[in-house]
């Protein structure tokens, strides 16, 4: 039993969960959504949301944000379209990807970590600028009429069912979630999401620190970007936008904090399965996919509030064990002084 108990207080683990309970009551409520190749086709449509969520993980445990990564990633989109019409080569879009995607970085981790500006102000602002790139970039059209095998790298099959593109990425949050997790550098994110100062007084810099998790967000939000472009074949001027809520929403599904210092690269990643199967199981369960965005919002309010009653309970339960601790101690001197005087 106790066992049991320990697993399901693992934050990854209530996400999982939730994951199940959704396809069985999705399947409830209609049988034909219980298929090996609708499940599969859940994972496999979390590929961008995946990468957004896993990349944004690093700021939001740090205990700042960044709405910058929709905008981002379609900028990086409209470029890798662009390359495509050309039959430009994969690598080099990953290669501007990463350019991009670390100059963005450096830009919010300055903005944010140097200059002390609000990290939901400061990304916003960068969010429109990058906005505005993404419509010089494609000339206000959408950019379309691929070259080559680009978009069929999205639908390749690595093995039952599975996409190379999901394969991928999946490797990548385990790595991703293990650096984070086993490494004394990884734990630095969590650690400074968790006690600035704390973090300051023990020789970890809260700059590199937080400054490393905003290109880590970038990178990830330029990749996006290109697996997007392959993914849909084609990039409207409006491409990403609101992706950076659906990021916000899977990770905090994943069991993530958004006051910072608590979560895990996994539970981001599921959370991103649940974001990115919402559409298909409306489609089953009768609704049409116009009820998204509320779902989307609904779901991240509903898991905010939970999360900050988690907190304020957990900071309470402590109060309470430190002032018991201190009433036992003095109760403890009292008796001994008691017994002395006797």
């Amino acid at each position: 039993m106790s066992k049991i108990k320990n697993i399901l207080q693992v934050r990854w683990m209530s996400s999982l969960l939730f994951l199940i309970a959704l396809i069985i009551l999705t399947g409830l409520i209609n049988s034909d959504f219980l298929t090996y190749d609708n499940i599969v086709a859940c994972f496999n449509a979390s590929v961008v949301f995946t990468l957004l969520a896993v990349g944004i993980s690093f700021v939001i445990m740090t205990g700042e944000i960044d709405v910058s990564i929709g905008s981002t990633m379609g900028l990086m989109a409209a470029i890798s379209g662009l390359i495509a019409q050309e039959k430009g080569s994969p690598v080099k879009m990953l290669i501007l990807a990463v350019v991009i995607g670390t100059v963005v970085g450096i830009i919010n981790g300055l903005g944010v970590a140097y200059f002390g500006v609000p990290s939901l102000i400061f990304t916003l602002g960068t969010c429109g600028v990058i906005r505005g790139l993404v419509y010089i970039v494609s000339q206000g059209k959408t950019v379309e009429n691929f070259a080559g095998d680009f978009t069929g790298y999205g639908t390749q099959v690595c093995f039952a069912s599975i996409t190379w593109y999901y394969a991928i990425v999946f490797v990548i949050a385990i790595i991703a979630h293990l650096l984070l997790t086993r490494t004394r550098r990884g734990k630095y994110f969590i650690a400074v999401g968790d006690n600035p100062g704390g973090a300051n007084l023990v020789g970890i810099s809260v700059f590199w620190t937080k400054m490393a998790a905003y290109v880590l967000s970038g990178v990830f939000a330029g990749i996006s970007g290109v697996a997007f472009a392959s993914k849909y074949g084609q990039i409207t001027i409006s491409a990403g936008n609101g992706y950076e809520m659906s990021a916000i929403a899977a990770c905090v599904l994943g069991g993530i904090s958004l006051s910072g210092g608590l979560g895990n690269i996994a539970g981001a990643a599921i959370g991103a399965i649940i974001m990115s199967s919402v559409t298909r199981m409306l489609v089953f369960i009768g609704l049409p996919s116009t009820y998204d965005d509320a779902i989307t919002g609904i779901m991240l309010i509903t898991i905010v509030v939970i999360d900050a009653l988690a907190q304020r309970s957990a900071i309470e339960n402590a109060r309470r064990k430190r002032l018991l601790m201190r009433t036992a101690l003095t109760k403890a001197d009292t008796d001994a002084k008691g017994g002395a005087e006797v």
